[in-house]
């Protein structure tokens, strides 16, 4: 017998999850122009009532890119207004097809994606949490591309499970985050997929210590990993807003991992991409997300190595 909180339960998860599509429709209806001009009102709203998170990406913006406070406010108002511009882009998400997508997304140097496929060997996507990163997959996918990815599961699972099923209806192929990604991701890749990694979050214990805007940051080693491994070509993929609305996606020359296994040439390749991902984001500040713990885990230098007790978790 079920108990009846669980039902209720049950009721509530799935009055969430058609909540959630009843908005997206709603969004759906409306003209691309009005989904950004109300993303921009939510995002004055979004600045004013976090406070913790915009006083978190104003110190960090600060220390990284050493701004006055009235430049850091400037971009910081700008990145939230266009955090909310991609929350209501996500739920906006069915309206993009193979025929639509040129309309609201167009990717420059698609010839070096085409060229890193034709290699036969699958291509990972260095790839970051700036712009719609979400629209990136998509787009990638619509304009013919066979994209996989690897998702991080949502706090809330029905967020999960939408968010899934517009990405497989853009046509990616879902990895979730757990014992079995790495064999998906490595499959994936030698069935010639184009595999995204994002490596700008911090990655705790698992990562290697590499400075970001000045400062050591645990960072995720999963791309060169795979890169090393399977000798895949890297290929750096970023998407920003245009002016007039809509999105460019950024393809840069691919990169050849060079080196063995040992963690210095695991280092060394990953410095190379995280100086990547640093200088597009000195170049387009308001699009990444500043107030993500980027440097959570902190690092204590000690006789030059990185053992067990370097590690400091500081939320």
């Amino acid at each position: 017998m079920t108990h009846p909180i669980s039902k209720r339960g049950v009721s509530a998860i799935n009055w969430q999850y058609y909540m959630i599509k009843g908005i997206s429709r709603l969004v759906c209806m409306l003209p691309y122009g009005a989904t950004l001009w109300l993303g921009r009102k939510l995002g004055v709203l979004y600045y004013h009532f976090a406070p913790r998170q915009r006083d978190r990406a104003l110190k960090q913006i600060q220390e990284s890119m050493q701004l006055s406070r009235q430049e850091a406010e400037s971009v910081i108002r700008s990145s939230f207004g266009k955090i909310a511009q991609t929350f209501l882009e996500v739920l906006y998400m069915p309206v993009l097809t193979p025929a639509t997508i040129q309309n609201y997304v167009m990717i420059e140097n698609k010839q070096y994606l085409d060229d890193a496929l034709a290699q036969g060997q699958g291509v990972a996507v260095l790839a970051a949490h700036m712009g719609n990163w979400e629209w990136l997959g998509a787009a990638l996918a619509l304009y013919g591309f066979p994209v996989a990815s690897i998702i991080r599961e949502q706090p809330n699972e029905q967020h999960t499970k939408v968010l899934n099923e517009y990405r497989r209806r853009a046509g990616i192929e879902v990895y979730s985050r757990g014992t079995s990604e790495v064999v998906g991701v490595i499959k994936a890749l030698k069935r010639g997929k184009v595999v995204g990694f994002f490596s700008d979050q911090d990655a705790g214990r698992q990562g290697i210590f590499i400075d970001f805007f000045g400062k050591p940051a645990s960072t995720h080693t999963g791309v060169a990993v795979f890169a090393q491994k399977l000798q895949v070509p890297v290929v750096p993929v970023f998407i920003v807003r245009k002016p007039e609305g809509g999105h460019r996606i950024m393809v840069y020359p691919p990169l050849k991992y060079e080196g063995g296994h040992e963690s210095g040439d695991i280092a060394a390749f990953m410095t190379r991409l995280t100086q990547i991902i640093e200088d597009i984001i000195r170049q387009y500040p308001d699009e990444w997300i500043w107030f993500q713990k980027r440097w959570a885990t902190q690092y204590q230098e000690k006789a030059g190595e990185q053992d067990e007790k370097n590690y400091i978790r500081s939320d």
